[in-house]
């Protein structure tokens, strides 16, 4: 039923030791029994004396291993189950009636319980020959206790030749012949060949035999501890590893050379020692173990088509500004591609050019940004999905969506004459006179008077807008034509008026008029009329 299960005649120890009267071990734990009168407490300290703690049975593996531990012998044992503390009484219908395991827990997947119904006095379990469990007073004194060990591993037992005796130790105080695993620190003793031996932890591969003295044994016992070979030279018992191994310090064990090598990146084992080997993108130091970086962009040719990166234990290939890495080439990038305009981007043959949505315009103070913007007195506004609406400088929303031109010339900001344009304003100033901001200025001549006075007319004076205008635009050939003729018979005029003026100025008062006063008067001749007898 138990295929590793070790089972060991105990012999009987002093009176002043306490020793289990038997002992058995799976691959990884050990139950002893002990046959002495103790309550719960007393028999929890002599199971914690020797590593363990008293035994939990949460499978029918634990509880054949009782079975075989009684022997059918009589009496009653502590096992290790106690009643939480938060409890006063036993719950029956709860599979473990309240109680816990020594462990802390409530975990299994076995009971065997007495029928019984609740109790509140007994309040730890025994457990009898019939392998029934039973609730008991904690103070009473039961006839033993059964105590579980558990260990990491454990070590076989050793074959040893036809006649050879071997007895063996466990660290719990159990001690016997037909052991067929020992936990660690077991002690076995082989009378007939000298020897002593430990089950020692192994490094990594499990506990095993050996002893103090370096070397082989007999290669009749357990191979000698070797963990390769054993072989018999010169009267000699030696051990020997298989390829790419050597032995280790203490003569039986096997390790790898690599084993202990200082190598920074990797080790290989090559003829009985071992090489240190780099990653890619490094190299070998001169002390045979380190590894440097190598610099890759130091190469000629370089491993890039632009920029090189070096970084550790390789390089980052980048390219210059304006291109992108495509497929491992730096290609170039459209001059939109990283244009920093706000709306839109129009490639051009040298660049780009920004752009802005209808209902905006380009800002004259940043050619990337975008500004609202309307060239007539009415515009729809601009309204964002929250129903939130703007209009460009200049308006004012009329109702919810439409934004109407502000005439500020109607605000007197201009000192003489004002045009008003869609979103702003014009001052002009009459000749003589030069716009500051919105003030007139005379201009004055060299001797600091005014540069022009008497009666002449005020010839209008170009124009100059108080804000910045929008963006010039190009022309129709038409609208070029009509303003050249307008201002060709505006000069006309202007010829005609100073023409008449300066008639009639140089006129003296002795001159004479002629008029007729019909057709008749025509046909007969001019008469001389005086001056002073006009209408």
């Amino acid at each position: 039923l138990l295929p590793l299960l070790l089972f060991g005649t105990v012999a009987l120890a002093q009176p002043r030791d306490l020793s289990p009267a038997g002992a058995q071990c799976l691959e990884h734990e050990c139950f002893a029994v002990f046959w002495a009168s103790r309550p719960f407490s007393g028999a929890s300290e002599g199971c914690e004396r020797g590593g363990g703690h008293l035994m939990t049975v949460r499978s029918t593996v634990a509880e054949e291993a009782i079975a075989l531990l009684l022997q059918n012998r009589e009496g009653r044992l502590w096992l290790g189950l106690s009643l939480s503390p938060s409890l006063s009484c036993t719950e029956p219908s709860r599979r473990l009636r309240g109680f816990r395991w020594v462990t802390g827990d409530r975990s299994t997947d076995y009971t065997n319980w007495a029928p019984s119904g609740q109790r509140c006095d007994e309040r730890c379990v025994t457990v009898s020959r019939e392998l029934r469990w039973e609730e008991r007073r904690c103070e009473e004194a039961a006839d033993g206790f059964l105590c579980q060990y558990s260990y990491g591993g454990s070590c076989p037992r050793l074959a040893t030749p036809h006649g050879v005796s071997v007895t063996y130790n466990t660290p719990f105080g159990a001690r016997g012949a037909e052991f067929l695993a020992l936990p660690p620190r077991s002690v076995a003793f082989i009378p007939d060949l000298g020897l002593e031996l430990r089950c020692e932890d192994g490094d990594g591969a499990g506990p095993r035999w050996g002893r103090d003295s370096p070397g082989a044994w007999s290669c009749e016992l357990a191979s000698g501890g070797c963990a390769g070979t054993c072989a018999e030279k010169r009267g000699q018992p030696r051990c020997s590893c298989p390829e790419g191994a050597v032995l280790g310090p203490d003569g039986r064990g096997c390790r790898s050379p690599c084993e202990g090598a200082q190598c920074q990146h990797h080790c290989v084992v090559a003829d009985g020692s071992f090489v240190c080997m780099c990653a890619v993108g490094y190299r070998l130091a001169a002390d045979g173990v380190s590894c440097e970086d190598i610099d890759d962009c130091a190469s000629e040719p370089g491993p890039c088509e632009q920029k090189c990166v070096n970084t550790k234990g390789g390089f980052e290939c980048q390219c210059h500004r304006g291109y992108r890495m495509v497929d491992g080439h730096c290609q170039r990038l459209p001059p939109c591609w990283e244009a920093p305009c706000q709306q839109l981007c129009e490639e051009l043959p040298d660049g780009y050019r920004c752009g802005c949505h209808p209902g905006y315009a380009v800002d004259p103070l940043n050619a990337t940004l975008c500004r609202l913007h309307c060239n007539a007195t009415e515009c729809p506004a601009v309204c964002d999905a929250g129903g939130a609406c703007l209009c460009p400088e200049g308006f004012l929303l009329d109702g919810d969506v439409l934004c109407v031109d502000v005439d500020e010339c109607n605000s007197g900001y201009c000192e003489f004459n004002c045009t008003n344009t869609p979103g702003g304003y014009q001052c002009h100033c009459p000749h003589g006179f030069h716009l500051r901001d919105v003030d007139c200025i005379p201009i004055l001549d060299e001797d600091g008077e005014e540069a022009f006075s008497g009666d002449f007319e005020p010839v209008p004076h170009t124009p100059v807008p108080s804000r910045p205008p929008p963006k010039a635009e190009h022309l129709h050939p038409g609208v070029l034509v009509g303003v050249a003729g307008g201002a060709l018979l505006s000069l006309l005029a202007l010829l005609a008026l100073g023409f008449h003026l300066a008639r009639k100025r140089c006129r003296s008062h002795g001159s004479m008029d002629y008029k007729y006063s019909g057709p008749h008067e025509k046909e007969l001749g001019l008469q001389p009329v005086p001056s002073a007898q006009k209408p």
